[in-house]
């Protein structure tokens, strides 16, 4: 091979080097920073881009999209001087490529270190309780620290989040022994306050269920009272409605014998025998010790003598009375015992057994009673039946 073709080849290899370090392809979501001479000229986008060989240098690439860095478990003491271990998570984003690549030599670890020296500002001026249920303010205050610190850098901090703050184990078997004695007594307050509920509506229930059983013995005895005062009433109607009807017969009985006796028109020796069955009538009774014989006794045995047959006088056991007083003639005593009142069931008494007459006794007894029938007719006495009507027989009772 000649001199000449070594050349050529070499000439081409180095425009094939220059024409390979000359076009450059940027991906999306990337970002190049390119040097010219090792000045800055620009900040290349997504896409093709051209570079004088031997003269502009491209950067490596640098990602715009959002990032994530979890950090190591970093030890904090808190207000209280106990040491606990705290893992962060940070989310940030580049946005300014130039200012990442010059401001800032590796902005990953300085972010670590940022992060690691505001946690432990913030978290040391909180007490572990604190520390353990503040984790919203905590990363509030870590996000706000750090974008303002990492501005300048080009880097936006989106979000800090705290994913665990362990403190020591003999911290935590006391945490947990104090949420055991709190959960033990959230369970005794829980069971004492069920027993005084319960306490409280079985005594309602029983309260309710005395007034009720006081309300129903008092309707008892209520409902007892009147049925009482009403079966009085009515036993009272009924014995006063028995009585009256007893009277009505009685006065009937005297009419029917007071008429018989002057329809008959007796004779004096029938008067006197009847005197004589009468007289030892009289003498009954324990509390008769002398029984006198009246001056008309004499009387009597004349006219009983007369009666037996002597002279002067006819015998009474040989006559026989009438209604004109005529003798030999039987005696018609068919209708005797015909009573002129209507039925017993017909009167006003049967339908009405309510003492209704209007005295003060029957008022009261009636008092709150409806008046459902009209008041009872007066009873007879014996003597308006013999002496006060002049021997008639009283009027019959009016109809109801």
């Amino acid at each position: 091979m000649t001199a000449g073709a070594i050349a050529a080849i070499v000439v081409a290899v180095v425009i094939l080097i220059a024409l390979v370090r000359m076009v450059r392809i940027v991906p999306q979501a990337r970002a190049g920073v390119v040097e010219r001479l090792g000045r800055y000229t620009r900040t290349q986008g997504p896409g093709l881009t051209l570079l004088l060989p031997f003269v502009d240098r491209m950067r490596p690439l640098i990602d715009l999209r959002e990032q994530v860095v979890s950090f190591p478990p970093q030890p904090v003491i808190t207000s209280d001087n106990l040491t606990v271990a705290i893992d962060s998570v940070v989310y940030f984003q580049v946005t300014d490529a130039r200012a990442a690549s010059y401001e800032i030599a590796n902005y990953i670890q300085a972010v670590e270190q940022l992060t690691i020296t505001t946690l432990r500002n913030v978290v040391g001026s909180l007490n572990l309780e604190q520390a353990l249920t503040s984790r919203d303010s905590i990363n509030t205050q870590l996000r706000g620290v750090l974008d303002e610190a990492t501005g300048p850098w080009g880097i936006r901090v989106a979000r800090v989040e705290i994913k665990a703050i362990e403190p020591p184990l003999s911290i935590q078997d006391a945490m947990e022994k104090q949420m055991r004695a709190d959960r033990d007594k959230r369970a005794i307050i829980l069971s004492a306050e069920g027993q005084r509920e319960a306490s409280i509506k079985t005594a309602e229930g029983q309260k309710a269920a005395q007034i009720l059983s006081a309300e129903a013995q008092k309707q008892s005895a209520i409902l007892a009272a009147e049925a009482e005062r009403q079966s009085r009433i009515l036993r009272a109607e009924g014995e006063r409605a028995a009585a009256y009807l007893t009277a009505q017969g009685q006065a009937k009985a005297i009419e029917t014998t007071f008429n018989a006796i002057h329809a008959a028109k007796p004779d004096p020796a029938l008067l006197a025998y009847q005197y004589l069955q009468t007289l030892p009538k009289l003498a009954q009774g324990d509390a008769n010790k002398m029984w006198i014989v009246p001056s008309e006794f004499s009387k009597a045995l004349d006219g009983l003598a007369r009666l037996s047959g002597a002279e002067d006088g006819p015998s009474w056991l040989a006559q026989s009375g009438s209604a004109d007083g005529t003798r030999g003639e039987p005696l018609d005593t068919s209708s005797w015992f015909d009573s002129h009142l209507p039925p017993a069931a017909e009167q006003p008494e049967a339908a009405n057994l309510r003492a209704s007459d209007d005295d003060p006794d029957s008022r009261s007894a009636h008092a709150g009673l409806p008046d459902e029938h009209p008041a009872l007719p007066p009873v007879p006495t014996l003597g308006d039946v013999l002496g006060g009507n002049g021997g008639s027989p009283p009027p019959p009772p009016p109809s109801a």
